[in-house]
């Protein structure tokens, strides 16, 4: 069989979705979810490495091309005395439907040592993803980038033409999170709860889950208050406790600071205000987290609560206390903001659920419990009556 003939397209921002910056690197482009500005406030490597994983980010064009290929300079975690994680995947949609996954291979580590939070980048050489025997004719193709894998792209190549595809007219929809809307465990790009939430609502998704970052940041605040989004929701609660971050006097000035923001940009835009699912090991008890090695080289790592319940009347934060916090701002400010919504997280992960599927590391929940949440949220949301509803 012969080689194609292939055609190399710049890769520039109007072939990306998802994406609120793009930085020009080295080796080609590098997706950021949060741009320059914001990026130059913060002083947190982990905040830096989650925005700079490319969840929810996508390319998007249209060609007739049967075969894809894209150059990539992947950086991948990997932490010091556990097995290595899996590779990142690459789902590529052809007209909206899941046709293909690959993975590639080379790229840099990081190689980081949780018990002493330090860590180094070994380098590596850039990988391919290949997609090949691809439906003849006309197409939209979407492929998405791994959301726990730096990604650099470095080349695009096709045997036919690459034009970006056409705004369709979808509302777009910006979520931000935590890790649980950053992906977590899922089994690949499109199947993070926000990604499948946004397919079965027919919208256009920007995510803006930072693992270990839904933190009340002025400047991610500000981030959403410039971006276009027809549809906010914000995710707020867990990394607040896990973390230990601030005490109930900060909490609810901090909540409404961030509101208040995202109104100076988005005005009447529907706004909807998420609590935390739940996550038995800090309903009550607060943080910090902290990570339990035990069985770590069998990789198995899970998180225990290192807060005292009774900590809670000096005003440490627990997810009840936030889910009740929450709930009241909300109740407050729809006085006078009616775009402004309210959904429990425990109508998303409850009792029932956790009973069912259990988060495997008592934080953070796995591909069935993703895709639970997914559809959850859609129902709750997208459906008739919800704060998205069209």
């Amino acid at each position: 069989m012969n080689a194609p003939d292939w055609i190399t397209t710049p890769l520039t921002a109007d072939l990306l979705r998802g994406a609120l910056d793009l930085e020009h690197t080295e080796h080609g482009v590098l997706p950021h979810r949060l741009p320059a500005w914001a990026r130059a406030q913060n002083s947190d490597g982990q905040l830096a490495g989650a925005e700079a994983q490319p969840s929810g980010v996508r390319l998007a064009f249209r060609t007739r091309a049967t075969a894809v290929e894209l150059d990539t300079l992947r950086t991948k975690l990997a932490y010091e005395g556990a097995p290595p994680r899996p590779d990142g995947v690459y789902d590529l949609l052809v007209d909206g439907r899941l046709t293909a996954r690959a993975s590639t291979t080379g790229g840099n580590v990081r190689l980081v040592d949780m018990a002493t939070g330090s860590a180094e980048t070994r380098p590596g050489p850039v990988g391919t993803v290949r997609f090949p025997g691809l439906p003849d004719g006309e197409k939209n193709i979407e492929i998405w980038l791994p959301y726990n894998e730096t990604t650099q792209l470095v080349a695009l190549r096709t045997d036919a033409p690459v034009e970006p595809a056409s705004v369709d007219g979808r509302r777009v929809w910006l979520h931000h999170g935590s890790s649980i809307s950053h992906g977590s465990n899922a089994a690949s790009p499109t199947t993070i709860w926000p990604a499948l939430a946004a397919s079965l609502g027919g919208v256009e998704l920007i995510n803006l889950g930072f693992a270990g970052s839904a933190l009340l940041d002025p400047f991610t605040a500000r981030s959403i208050r410039d971006a276009s989004a027809d549809l906010i929701s914000l995710k707020i609660g867990i990394n607040l406790v896990n973390l230990d971050l601030m005490r109930l006097r900060a909490f609810a000035p901090a909540v409404h600071g961030f509101l208040d923001t995202i109104r100076e940009g988005h005005p009447t835009t529907p706004l909807l205000v998420v609590s935390p699912i739940l996550c038995p090991i800090h309903e009550d008890t607060p943080g910090p987290a902290a990570p339990d090695f035990s069985n770590v080289s069998e990789g198995v790592l899970k998180f225990v609560a290192m807060g005292d319940p009774a900590e809670r009347a000096a005003g440490k934060l627990t997810l009840n206390v936030i889910r009740d916090e929450l709930a009241r701002i909300v109740k407050q400010r729809a006085v006078d903001d009616p775009h402004l919504h309210h959904l429990d997280g425990r109508d998303l992960y409850g009792e029932a659920d956790s009973a069912e599927l259990p988060l495997p590391d008592q934080l953070h929940p796995d591909a069935a419990t993703h895709r639970r949440i997914g559809e959850r949220f859609a129902a709750l949301a997208f459906g008739s009556g919800g704060a998205f509803s069209a």
